[in-house]
């Protein structure tokens, strides 16, 4: 039976064989599961296997033939090998269990590690020479038309499967070192997203050539961990429009500067100004407070996403369009000038925090181009009140003025931001 610590660990997203329960060994299951194994279950012999096999049917002619002795005792020599190699392959498997660490969120273009971590529950034998096959494909974004394939011909067939393999990676990891029993171990896979999005990373197969390499015995497993890409960061340039932009009306951030508004209070350190030394406080404290003003930042952005399909009637420029504006959102919110952001017809989020940046992230990750625009009221929201980014109600910022930064294609392959209808930055 497990313990209780292991019984909570293989409770969270530990799999493998280790994760059942393990019942009295009974002789009879046993050697049918080694005579008929399961489905999942797939041996197949190796070239040397199969080198193996056929000398083992070359000596076993001669021997009937010849009926010599040394050539039935070096027959059973061999097979023995075999059955040697496919009930220790097993043993080697047996009470293993894995898991799989993928990154979130990860980036379109950049190469994010998965983590496979092994654990071996035996107590006494070692684990070697497991490779695990990896495989990651993208998820389609929106809702998918079911398809009948009843009148499609093989040509077709092959096509769509074609497709669908066409942003598929695959890999298997090896396991390089001796894994002692209650030990862990962690086998690491670099990819790189193709594409913004959904991903799946599946583990679908393990393996082990332990002991001789003569059978590659496997089990089909489906472990999927689901992850969101973020859309690829991208170089923009300013353009001479942005040089005298309209000036709004400043707001105050949580921050240390030197406006008018009172932050905090803190200890005076050499080289403040004595006119910034609050006295009653200092009396009160019997130390020298200084008082600490609230930054100021003169010029507030809030960025407009509309996905309709007639303003972007290439593909391209619409991949374009959104690492376009992530890569702003990221610049303005670093340097503490984006208020929110608005996709389509949503509701409008407050973006304060790195979680308010990264729900807005999401929603351009997984963002789809046939996805209805925004209607003639988004503008209205945009240069009014926005709500907190956990769209609880009631929740209002302050209605200072910004500047509402809208996304258009320019020329063919190019995408402009637009400040008050002059183009300001271009992709």
């Amino acid at each position: 039976m497990n313990s209780p610590s292991e019984t909570a660990l293989l409770g969270s997203d530990w799999q493998g064989y280790a994760e059942r329960r393990q019942a009295p060994l009974r002789w009879s299951l046993f050697l049918w599961n080694l005579i008929y194994p399961t489905r999942s279950q797939r041996i197949v012999p190796t070239v040397s296997g199969v080198v193996l096999i056929g000398l083992a049917f070359g000596i076993g002619s001669a021997a009937y033939n010849a009926a010599n002795n040394i050539l039935f005792i070096t027959l059973s020599l061999l097979l023995a090998c075999l059955i040697l190699s496919g009930v220790m392959s097993w043993v080697n498997l047996r009470r293993v269990c894995w898991r799989l660490q993928v990154p979130r969120p990860m980036r379109a273009g950049q190469e994010a590690p998965v983590a496979l971590e092994l654990w071996n529950r035996k107590r006494l034998v070692p684990v070697y020479g497991l490779w695990f096959e990896l495989v990651e494909r993208p998820l389609p974004r929106g809702p998918q038309r079911p398809e009948a394939t009843i009148r499609a011909t093989s040509g077709q067939i092959r096509a769509a499967f074609a497709r669908l393999e066409q942003n598929t990676e695959r890999a298997v990891l090896p396991q390089r070192e001796r894994l002692d029993p209650g030990a862990q171990a962690r086998l690491d896979w670099m990819f790189t997203p193709a594409r913004r999005g959904l991903v799946r990373v599946e583990l679908t197969r393990v393996g082990s050539l332990f002991p001789f390499g003569f059978l590659r015995k496997s089990h089909g497993i489906r472990l999927r961990n689901d992850a969101i890409v973020w859309p690829a960061p991208v170089d923009y340039r300013f353009t001479r429009a942005a040089a005298a932009p309209r000036q709004a009306e400043g707001r105050r951030v949580a921050r240390a500067g030197a406006s008018n508004d009172l932050l905090a209070l803190r200890r005076y350190q050499t080289g403040d100004s004595h006119r910034l030394i609050h006295w009653k406080a200092s009396a009160r404290l019997r130390q020298l407070m200084v008082r600490q003003f609230a930054a100021e930042s003169t010029e507030v952005y809030f960025l407009r996403i509309d996905s309709a399909p007639a303003h972007w009637p290439r593909e391209d420029q619409f991949e374009l369009m959104c690492s376009f504006a992530a890569t702003l959102a990221e610049d303005l919110f670093t340097a503490s000038r984006l208020a929110g952001a608005v996709v389509n017809a949503g509701v409008p989020l407050a973006i304060r925090r790195v979680q308010d940046l990264e729900s807005f992230l999401d929603q351009l990750a997984m963002l789809d181009r046939e996805t209805p625009g925004a209607g003639p009221e988004a503008g209205a929201r945009a240069a009014g009140g926005i709500e907190d980014a956990g769209g609880r109600p009631g929740i209002r910022t302050h209605r200072a003025p910004w500047h509402v930064v809208t996304f258009a294609a320019d020329a063919t392959r190019g995408v402009a931001a637009y400040i008050d209808g002059q183009k300001t930055a271009t992709a």
